[in-house]
């Protein structure tokens, strides 16, 4: 892979969820937000470490072997006896997809007991689907405590897994999160039009040291509590194959960003970039070294 730490033993702590979409064909693509970071983060040299669990079954063995074969450190993975690797159930009604996240997965079921010796973190990422049991929460809750890294929570909320209560007691605990703007309104409680203006009370209300909200076709911006302000513009894309994953991948690179510290602006196009270079790629995890290498070049 490609190292971008310049020695630094700090890596980026990954927690969350490692699940597949299973199709009415019997095909099942693995995915899981968390595990899309932590994908891009080890093609990108971080060395990442993602802290999940699988079942023992094919679908798990299926997740030690991918993340074998792209170089990822498994000790964070831990093997679950009793709950099956975690899935997505995708059903064609009516010529439209429809899915349900199946619960009492092993992903649900993060042992504390069990999370390996890690030494120092530059960032921990979770985002929230993960929370949903409390034997997870209380695995995150371990590392929150043990790590002296900078939280960024990334906001996924999936019906009906989710409280606003127990999202915005996440977003307290958080440096940074990120966001798209119809999460933004549905957690917020400022009555602002202005987008900006409800970032920004958002942002105070919470103590954060930043907040990235994404807009889908309109693009995205980024405020600090220190003013800092930078936004994005529409991507110029040629070609759209799969948007799956386009989210995770602008979040790996906004997590590189932070990791190298670019300016604000810098970051956001970046991950606008890289983004864009995804969605024209079928799924979310790709499997082209090629790709991030040119991505590097165009960064250097």
């Amino acid at each position: 892979m490609y190292d971008l730490r310049n020695g630094t033993p700090e890596i980026p702590v990954i927690f969350g969820e490692v699940l597949f979409d299973c199709f009415p064909d019997g095909a099942a693509v693995i995915g899981g937000a968390p595990f899309n970071v932590a994908w891009h983060l080890q093609a990108f040299g971080l060395s990442p470490l993602m802290i999940s669990s699988v079942g023992e079954d094919e679908l798990g063995k299926r997740v030690r072997d991918a993340m074998s074969g792209w170089k990822m450190d498994t000790r964070g993975l831990q093997t679950d006896s009793e709950h099956p690797t975690g899935s997505v159930k995708i059903e064609i009604i009516g010529g439209e997809p429809h899915y349900t996240i199946v619960e009492h997965r092993a992903y649900d079921h993060i042992d504390r007991a069990q999370l390996p010796a890690i030494g120092t973190a530059s960032v921990l990422y979770h985002g929230t689907l993960a929370l949903r049991n409390r034997r997870s929460r209380e695995a995150l809750e371990a590392l929150r405590s043990d790590l002296d890294a900078m939280v960024l929570l990334d906001v996924n909320l999936r019906d009906p897994w989710w409280r606003k209560e127990d999202v915005l007691a996440s977003v307290d605990a958080a440096d940074w999160v990120k966001l798209n703007q119809d999460e933004l309104g549905l957690l917020s409680d400022a009555d602002s039009v202005d987008e900006r203006l409800r970032a920004r009370r958002f942002l105070q209300r919470h103590g954060l040291a930043g907040l990235v909200v994404t807009l889908g076709e309109k693009g995205a911006f980024v405020c600090t509590s220190q003013g800092g302000f930078a936004d994005v513009g529409p991507a110029a894309i040629s070609e759209v194959v799969d948007t799956v994953g386009a989210g995770d991948a602008f979040t790996s690179v906004l997590i590189l960003g932070l990791s190298q510290d670019w300016p604000l602006a810098l970051t956001l196009q970046r991950a606008q970039d890289f983004a864009t270079r995804v969605v024209a790629q079928r799924g979310a995890t790709i499997h082209e070294l090629e790709l991030y290498r040119d991505m590097l070049q165009d960064w250097s």
